[in-house]
């Protein structure tokens, strides 16, 4: 089996005609955001290439210090992605509480994943902690997204009902025991709907980069299910801690609904 092929620069540059055949498309329907599609692909373009650099340097000079400041800018950038992407305004302390759950869901399935699972040595290997770290703070990035979204809309949505339970005597959490469930259901939702296609109706990223970079599908395979069961439970932690801590800021000291 061939080495990996290396996409010459001009070969690259003809990647970008996707970009402008779909600039030509929004154009021709005049659905606007041309200005949003560019500063996406020249973003990212920008992006990639600094993190490449920064990538080859840290590879090449590994150190648990390395490591853990790419995990903690890692972390920062996607807590603020969460912020962004949040529909209204949101109190501090949930805020803080988006925070918290993000680093501490993330955390504790990045470390028992790179030991136990993957078992890194050492454990803060650059080459396989970053790319694994990332692919954990990702999706879990997109699972409070979603949480996050549902939880204030489906308070907001059925402010009377949780009205009417306190009134009846319930306490919050029980007042909001459904919202919460199906907050976090919705936000765990598309990590088992990937898992549902996986491996019949597409190949994923990881699975499938380490095929062309020349590994056996089978090695490739069983990372592939390691990292998905890493994805998940990182999700389902972070999401979890989001979901019943978050929900309470929604009540005042006297327990009334507060919004």
């Amino acid at each position: 089996m061939s080495g990996t092929i290396d996409i010459q620069i001009m070969q690259l540059v003809f990647a970008y005609i996707f970009v402008l055949v779909l600039l030509f498309i929004v154009k021709q329907k005049e659905i606007g955001h041309k200005g949003e599609i560019l500063l996406a692909s020249v973003r990212m373009t920008i992006q990639l290439i600094a993190v490449g650099f920064i990538l080859e340097y840290v590879f090449s000079n590994q150190s648990p210090i390395y490591s853990i400041l790419i995990l903690l800018i890692m972390e920062t950038f996607a807590i603020y992605n969460i912020f962004g992407r949040v529909e209204g305004r949101i109190s501090k302390k949930l805020k803080l509480i988006i925070a918290g759950s993000m680093f501490l869901g993330t955390s504790i399935s990045i470390l028992f994943f790179v030991i136990a699972v993957v078992g890194l040595d050492p454990w803060f290997r650059a080459d396989y902690f970053i790319p694994l770290s990332g692919m954990l703070i990702g999706n879990s990035m997109t699972g409070i997204s979603l949480g996050v979204n549902y939880l204030i809309n489906g308070i907001r949505d059925n402010k009377n009902l949780v009205e009417n339970y306190l009134m009846l005597g319930a306490e919050p959490e029980t007042a909001v025991k459904e919202i919460s469930n199906r907050a976090f259901y919705n936000a765990v939702l598309p990590t088992i709907n990937s898992m549902m296609g996986m491996g019949i109706v597409f190949l994923p990223g990881m699975m499938t980069g380490q095929i062309i970079a020349g590994a056996s599908p089978i090695i490739a395979i069983k990372y592939q299910i390691a990292i998905m069961m890493g994805i998940l439970g990182s999700v389902t932690l972070t999401v979890f801690f989001m979901v019943n801590k978050g929900a309470k800021t929604f009540f005042n000291s006297r327990k009334q609904l507060n919004l």
